[in-house]
């Protein structure tokens, strides 16, 4: 539906399914940005890497629905949602088929847009009792309401846990729960110049209460994204824009890195003692992640380069991690100083982001110099970056690049990208220009090794970047509030849809953190899919699981657990990619309880893990609120039961990470608790069980594949588990081509429930065996 507005303005409605509409204005000028790269085709797992035109809706199937019209109203109702649109004073509501509103305009002046600029703005109704989340890696309290929050990308380095705004990415996606319906709904606008969202700090005496969304740039281009439940919308946000994508098993394996390391002059033998001192401390490690210390001359750093003194033998040294068990992720850049050895030629190439007028490069200040950012909206700036990519990084044997530094907060307002033979502003395309990049590492990587699947980061980027990348949190600082805070950003960006998160375990920048820190910090990112450590501290001083060595034995407990937690999580991420369901999530994601909204330290791993982290220097034990909606709970360590619907204490030694089970639960794991030598987890699995003592069933499911292949076959085991008082059955299936790796699944009961324990499999799925769960030491 096309209306004609004010001013030459017209408003385009689109149905592309019953709980999804698009709203989009364009002004009597055409749209400032005629493309997306955020949104897909319907059914497509891409866009082209020109873009797509926004204004084309054929993909999408044409949902069942009706319009009413009458003088002042027109009334489009699906089976979903009824949109009404007054005609008189332009605005738009939003109903349940029942009948209540869930959304609303303002009443006065919902929408404006400048006369003398690109700029607009876009309110709707706000109530006290609302909350809001998303946005991406936003800080401090989960809920957003009351808050002004900008959308923007900054090297933020060192940012406030708690108020620090902006940080790395470019997200518009707000998720809303409507506190008078309890309906749960997205709000994503498909712009990508800087923005802000006004969360209630701002108020008008003529408008009552209200929020909005302000662009200083670009197009009002707006997805709302009916759930009605909250934990349905942030799935249905990844359908429009893309699925994550699925990562390589080992990247859910420990991580180290430090810049201190790669910038030292001996650079490539500390690598080796690196490598050397993990298999004496017996500590396993997935991956190692090359800082930029290798492209080092001086303070300054020339990306696709080596300097052969720090590095006198990279390919020997790529071999000497992998002959650990360790694949190797290199840090790479965007911008080339101005004295890079291939400045000259990526100048004349047209590889650079230019002055409209001059067409000259834009220079900006990069680390110790100045430089010239890659334009990834240019063919030639992505043939330089994959052929650098090529030569120095996948030529060596390094097997990932981790996008950094992409940002592209260049102050010039005259900077502007090809835009594939079709110049656009920069403002409008900053993340996209992220997103491109970290499409270019991705897409050379699976060129180079076309069966194995691709693995890459990025820092920054818009929404679509899920679909090539792990992203984190950004350089975070050593403290206790950091480790407090940074634990609901990882939420938020959960929640944003970016499901492969992790933090800076120990803290970036800052003081060494305290070995009782450091602790704590490591077994709060057991809990995250990125689980590294990394650090640029004072002196050179690099944090790693034994720089305090009486927090050795507890760290290393922390990364045992998380090896032998690898069934649960990769099973989560598999989830994560084919349905878009968060993997970590705050409670109130998962249960019903009104209590789980109130603001706590808690977070969800999959259905059936609550963590509670120790945030505080000191503690001993742990107070959280146990979720209603379950029969009962269980103290993962001591397997005590514990009652739903109230607080709780657990115990919280120094080398214990306090976690929770409801009744039902089904966590499959590895089976001994020394099983981490392997590059992954072990083969052998075992199945911890947390039945209730009433009537109940629940399930899980395990997958199983190489952790590698690209396309390869997988297997899927679904663990059925029932109860009644008197017994327990467990039940197992399988579904897949992927050969399971054991052929028996041990399966542990609370040691204290002493009923019938019934076990039983299918033909292809493994035996099941009754057992006892042996704590890690």
């Amino acid at each position: 539906m096309v209306l004609a507005c004010d001013d030459g303005i017209t408003c385009t409605i689109s149905l592309l399914d019953a709980g999804l509409v698009r709203v989009t204005f364009a002004r009597a000028t055409g749209l400032r940005l005629d493309r997306t790269w955020m949104v897909p085709a319907h059914g497509a797992d891409d866009v082209p890497w020109e873009g797509r035109d926004r204004s084309d809706v054929a993909s999408w199937p044409i949902p069942r629905f009706s319009v009413m019209q009458d003088t002042d109203c027109i009334r489009l109702a699906t089976d979903a949602l009824t949109l009404e649109i007054a005609l008189d004073r332009f605005r738009l509501t939003w109903r349940l088929p029942d009948g209540r509103v869930f959304a609303q305009d303002r009443d006065s002046h919902p929408y404006s847009f400048s006369r003398n600029s690109a700029a607009f703005a876009h309110a709707q109704t706000r109530h006290k009792q609302d909350r809001y989340y998303g946005l991406g890696d936003k800080t401090g309290k989960l809920d957003l309401h009351g808050r002004r929050l900008r959308i923007a990308m900054r090297d933020s380095l060192g940012y406030d846990p708690q108020s620090g705004d902006p940080l790395y990415k470019h997200w518009p996606f707000l998720l809303v729960r409507d506190a008078a319906t309890e309906t749960g709904y997205g709000l994503f606008y498909d712009n990508g110049a800087e923005a802000a969202f006004d969360l209630g700090c701002e108020h008008d005496n003529y408008f009552g209460s209200y929020r909005s969304y302000t662009a200083r740039d670009g197009d009002l281009d707006f997805y709302l994204i009916l759930g009605p439940h909250l934990r349905d919308v942030t799935p249905k946000f990844l359908s429009l824009t893309g699925r994550t994508t699925l990562p390589p098993r080992w990247s859910l394996g420990y991580a180290q890195t430090a810049m201190a390391i790669a910038d030292a002059p001996d650079a490539q033998t500390q690598m080796e003692t690196f490598i050397d001192r993990c298999a004496a401390e017996d500590v396993s490690v997935s991956a190692f992640h090359f800082g930029s210390g290798y492209s080092m001359i001086g303070p300054r750093r020339y990306v696709f380069t080596w300097n052969r003194e720090k590095f006198p033998d990279p390919p020997g040294l790529m071999r000497r991690f992998h002959d650990a068990g360790m694949h190797v992720v290199a840090n790479i850049k965007p911008c080339l100083l101005d004295d890079h050895p291939s400045y000259a030629a990526a100048e004349a190439a047209g590889a650079f982001i230019r002055d409209a007028t001059t067409k000259n490069p834009v220079r900006a200040q990069f680390w110790d110099g100045e430089g010239a950012y890659l334009d990834f909206t240019s063919r030639t700036g992505i043939a330089f970056w994959q052929e650098g990519l090529a030569r120095e990084i996948l030529g060596p044997g390094i097997d990932a690049g981790w996008n950094d530094n992409n940002e592209y907060s260049l102050p010039d307002e005259t900077a502007t990208c090809d835009g594939f033979d079709r110049p656009v502003p920069l403002e409008l395309v900053r993340g996209v220009q992220a997103l491109l990049m970290t499409r270019a590492t991705l897409e050379r990587q699976r060129d180079a090794a076309p069966d194995i699947r691709p693995f890459t980061i990025t820092r920054a980027g818009c929404p679509g970047v899920q679909r090539y990348a792990q992203s984190w949190s950004g350089d975070n600082t050593t403290s206790w509030d950091s480790l407090r805070w940074n634990l609901r950003t990882g939420l938020q960006m959960s929640l944003s849809g970016l499901h492969n998160t992790g933090h800076d375990i120990g803290g970036f920048a800052g003081p060494v953190p305290s070995p009782e820190l450091l602790i704590r910090w490591t077994q709060a990112g057991v809990l995250h899919p990125r689980f590294l450590m990394n650090s640029w501290k004072p002196d050179g001083i690099t944090t790693s699981p034994w720089l305090h060595s009486s927090a050795l034995p507890a760290i290393r407990s922390a990364i045992r657990l998380r090896y032998r937690l690898l069934p649960t999580l990769y099973s989560l991420m598999h989830r994560a990619h084919t349905e878009g369901v968060p993997i970590i999530r705050p409670t109130f994601l998962e249960f019903d309880d009104p209590r789980c909204a109130e603001d706590c330290d808690e977070l969800m791993l999959g259905p059936f893990l609550l963590a509670a982290p120790v945030v505080a220097a000191g503690d001993r034990a742990r107070a959280l609120y146990l979720p209603d909606g379950v029969e009962s709970w269980f103290d993962f360590h001591t397997e005590e039961m514990l009652p739903a619907g109230a607080d709780a204490i657990l115990a919280a030694p120094l080398d214990r990470l306090p976690l929770a089970v409801p009744s039902g639960a089904i966590v499959p794991m590895t089976d001994a608790p020394d099983d981490f030598a392997r590059l992954h987890d072990e083969p052998s699995r075992c199945v911890r069980i947390f039945p209730g003592i009433a009537d109940g069933a629940s399930r899980f499911v395990l997958v199983e594949d190489d952790g590698i292949t690209a396309r390869g076959p997988r297997t899927e085991i679904t663990l059925h588990l029932s109860w009644t008082p008197q017994e327990v059955r467990l039940h197992a299936s399988a579904n897949g081509d992927f050969p399971v790796p054991c052929t028996q699944i041990t399966v542990a009961l609370p040691q204290a429930d002493r009923r019938a324990l019934h076990l039983d499999a299918d033909p292809g799925a493994p035996r099941l065996v009754c057992g006892r769960y042996i704590a890690s030491q």
